[in-house]
C-alpha cells in the first residue's frame, strides 16, 4: 500500500503548507513501526483461546490460512475477533485488509463489518455483532439501507461514531444521529482485496479507503477534536439478518507513528480519559444533514487562512467601493 503518511494538502501558497496539522515527516506501513502484538497477518498464529494468544474469536468466526471469516453467506449470523494485548500508544494507524461478497444482488445483502478500538472486548451485541453503548470508537462498513428517508447518500457506506458508553447505535437510521462523517464505496464483490486505514493522532481522525486496486488513498472522514484513552483493544466483528455476506478479514496491521507531545500530554495519565469528540455542533444535529459528512472541527491550518484570506478579500473590496463613492461625491460638489 502507498504511503499514508502523505495526505493530500492545499498548495495555494506556502503559508498553507506551514499550517497542515499532520506532519508530513510520519512514516509508516513498513516493518520498523509494525507493532505486531497488536496485528492480525497470515498465517494467522498466536490466533486462538489459549493464554497465550494474541487474538481471540467468537461466534460464526472462522480462521482459514487465507482469510479471517467473521460471518459466512448464511443468514442470522454473527462473528468477531478480538486482540488480547491492549493498545497503550498514543498516536497509532490500523490498516485493514478486508473482502465483502457474496451470492446476494443489489441491495439484497447485508449487514457488514466494524471495526473497534474499545474498552471492552468479546461483547456479543445488535451493533454488527458487538454490544450496544460501547466505550471507544468504530467504523462501520455498512452495506444495507436501514432508513428508507435517507435516499440521499449510497450505500455502502461508510462512517465513524465515538461513545462514551451512554449513545445507543440508531439501526433504523443507519447510525445517522451518531455519526461522525462517511462516505460511500463500492467495497462489495470487488475483484481485488479493499483496504481501510484508520489514523488517530494528536486528536485528529482520519479514516482513508483504497478500494479501486490503484495504490492510492481517498480519504473518506477527517475530523479533529477526538480524544481517545489508551489501553483498548481493537477488534472487528460483522453480522448477517435475513440477508447475508461473506465478511473477511485478511489482515489488521497497526503501525506506531511517531509524534511528538507536549510534557503536559506526556505527564496526562491517557488510560483515564473519557472517549469524546470536540465538535461545532451536536452529532445529532446531523441528523438534518443532508450530506450525512459535516466536519465538525475547530478551525485549524488551512481553514483558518482561507478565512483570512477572505476576510482581507473583503476589506479590499470595501476599501475599492469607498473610495469610488468617495471621488464621486467629490466631483459632484465641486
Amino acid at each position: 500500500m502507498g504511503n499514508f503518511g502523505l495526505f493530500p494538502r492545499p498548495t495555494l501558497v506556502l503559508l498553507v503548507l506551514e499550517l497542515c496539522a499532520v506532519s508530513c515527516d510520519i512514516t509508516d506501513g513498513n516493518t520498523e513501526h509494525l507493532k505486531r502484538e497488536h496485528s492480525l497477518m497470515k498465517p494467522y498464529q498466536g490466533v486462538g483461546s489459549s493464554p497465550s494468544s494474541q487474538w481471540d474469536f467468537w461466534g460464526s468466526t472462522l480462521v482459514t490460512s487465507s482469510y479471517v471469516r467473521l460471518t459466512p453467506d448464511e443468514r442470522s449470523k454473527q462473528g468477531s475477533i478480538w486482540n488480547t494485548v491492549p493498545c497503550y500508544l498514543k498516536d497509532w494507524e490500523m490498516h485493514v485488509q478486508f473482502k465483502v461478497h457474496g451470492s446476494g444482488k443489489k441491495n439484497l445483502h447485508g449487514d457488514g463489518i466494524a471495526i473497534w478500538y474499545t474498552k471492552d472486548r468479546l461483547h456479543p451485541g445488535p451493533v454488527f455483532g458487538n454490544q450496544d453503548q460501547f466505550l471507544g470508537l468504530a467504523i462501520f462498513l455498512d452495506t444495507f439501507r436501514n432508513d428508507l428517508h435517507g435516499m440521499d447518500r449510497s450505500f455502502p457506506y461508510i462512517s465513524a461514531m465515538v461513545n462514551n458508553g451512554s449513545v445507543s447505535y440508531d439501526h433504523g437510521k443507519d447510525g445517522r444521529s451518531s455519526e461522525l462523517g462517511g462516505c460511500s464505496a463500492e467495497i462489495r464483490n470487488r475483484d481485488h482485496d479493499t483496504y481501510l486505514a484508520i489514523r488517530y493522532s494528536k486528536g485528529r481522525l482520519t479514516v482513508m479507503v483504497d478500494i479501486d486496486d490503484k495504490n492510492e488513498w481517498k480519504e473518506c472522514i477527517d475530523i479533529g477534536g477526538v480524544r481517545l484513552p489508551t489501553g483498548y483493544f481493537f477488534g472487528a466483528s460483522a453480522a448477517t439478518g435475513d440477508l447475508s455476506d461473506n465478511h473477511d478479514i485478511i489482515s489488521m496491521k497497526l503501525y506506531q507513528l511517531m509524534v511528538e507531545h507536549t510534557p503536559e500530554e506526556e505527564n496526562l495519565d491517557w488510560t483515564k480519559i473519557e472517549p469524546s469528540v470536540s465538535l461545532l455542533k451536536s452529532p445529532k444535529d446531523n441528523i438534518d444533514d443532508p450530506t450525512g459528512n459535516f466536519r465538525g472541527t475547530p478551525l485549524t491550518g488551512w481553514k483558518v487562512f482561507l478565512l483570512l484570506l477572505c476576510a482581507l478579500l473583503g476589506i479590499v473590496v470595501c476599501a475599492v467601493v469607498g473610495a469610488v463613492v468617495f471621488q464621486k461625491r467629490q466631483e459632484r460638489n465641486k
